[in-house]
């Protein structure tokens, strides 16, 4: 190689050497393309955000019907509760016992249990003494019976009850000698029928009518005519529950 093409060479190198850096510099130097940044939507939060979704027909006409429903069955029984209440009306003496006494004002003691949504136990006490003239009848009893709910309409509650239990009636009767004895006094078993209706004004306290009818069975006697007859009891009655 000639002298002269050496030195040419040796100028091509070193111009390339000082024009890459600058080449470099000025891609360097160039603005970038623009790259717009994709914002990605917070769904959850649109979603929280976002109005509550309209009920359809058909559940707004059920919530209607539950509401309805709940008017009508109105304060919920509760079991397992217990009551003490007092009834107050009329005696009505029927069959023989109605020749010793008159019919008069009386009051009667309860006591009641909810077995169930639709049946309760109710125990009844009473006594009381009737006067007609120089003769006289007592009544006494001890009786359970089973109430049963057949319809419920709001707070008001129609029943049926019966049942049996312990009797004590005695009589003052004239004999044919123009005296007047009492009967023998002995415990007897009876029967008790009847129904009714309930109006609860609120937890605690129910009011109503009660219409009951008890049966004692006859009471022998050792020497007088056996004791046989019957009687009505209309009440209102008032009932506390706890």
């Amino acid at each position: 190689m000639s002298k002269k093409n050496s030195v040419m060479l040796m100028a091509a190198f070193a111009a390339m050497c000082f024009l890459s850096p600058s080449l470099s510099l000025a891609q360097a130097s160039e603005p970038k393309a623009f790259t717009p940044k994709i914002k990605t939507p917070n769904t959850s939060q649109e979603l929280s955000s976002e109005p509550e979704i309209k009920k359809s027909n058909v559940v707004l006409e059920r919530e209607a019907e539950e509401k309805a429903a709940a008017h009508h069955a109105g304060a919920p029984r509760q079991l397992r509760q217990h009551g003490l209440g007092i009834g107050l009306g009329q005696t009505f003496l029927m069959g023989n016992y109605g020749k010793y006494g008159d019919d008069k004002i009386t009051a009667d003691l309860f006591y009641s249990y909810a077995a169930s949504y639709s049946f309760d136990l109710l125990v009844n006490a009473h006594m009381s003494e009737h006067k007609n003239d120089n003769e006289r009848m007592k009544v006494m009893g001890l009786a359970g019976s089973i109430k049963g709910r057949f319809v419920e309409y709001d707070n008001l509650s129609p029943y049926f009850l019966g049942g049996l239990g312990f009797y004590a009636p005695r009589a003052k009767r004239v004999n044919d000698q123009g005296k007047a004895k009492w009967s023998d006094q002995k415990v007897t078993f009876g029967a008790n029928f009847g129904a009714g209706v309930d109006l609860r004004l609120n937890e605690h306290y129910v009011v109503g009518v009660l219409g009951q009818m008890h049966w004692p069975f006859k009471v022998q006697q050792d020497n007088q005519s056996d004791l046989k007859g019957y009687y009505f009891k209309m009440l209102i009655t008032g009932m506390y529950l706890f």
